[in-house]
């Protein structure tokens, strides 16, 4: 199975052990949503606000990325390669095979 990009996600280090994470995360939690700000957002109503000093380092550990169709979460760059590998980046950035942020919501839709 080819493997593609699903949606925009956010990674959190809370150095817990949770169920239900995909397959790559075993320490943590992802949060994902059409856009990182939809992940920023759902992050701010589980997260006491405000915040005290344990959600502060959680918030602090974010790493911004993407959930792809085989349960994995990958950082703005591996998403990057996976979604131009998949042909799935639509405007500007459509014709180049690296870009130095990496993927961006706005890439695929």
């Amino acid at each position: 199975m080819k493997e593609y990009i699903l949606s925009a996600a956010n990674y959190y280090n809370d150095e817990i052990e949770h169920q239900h994470q995909p397959k790559n995360i075993k320490i943590g939690f992802v949060i994902c949503g059409r856009r990182h700000h939809n992940c920023i957002g759902t992050f701010t109503q589980i997260s006491d606000f405000p915040r005290n000093d344990f959600w502060t380092k959680v918030d602090h550990s974010e790493i911004q990325g993407f959930i792809t169709n085989t349960d994995r979460f990958v950082n703005r760059k591996e998403a990057y390669d996976i979604a131009f590998e998949y042909d799935q980046i639509i405007g500007s950035n459509k014709d180049y095979a690296t870009n130095s942020i990496g993927l961006t919501s706005e890439d695929l839709y």
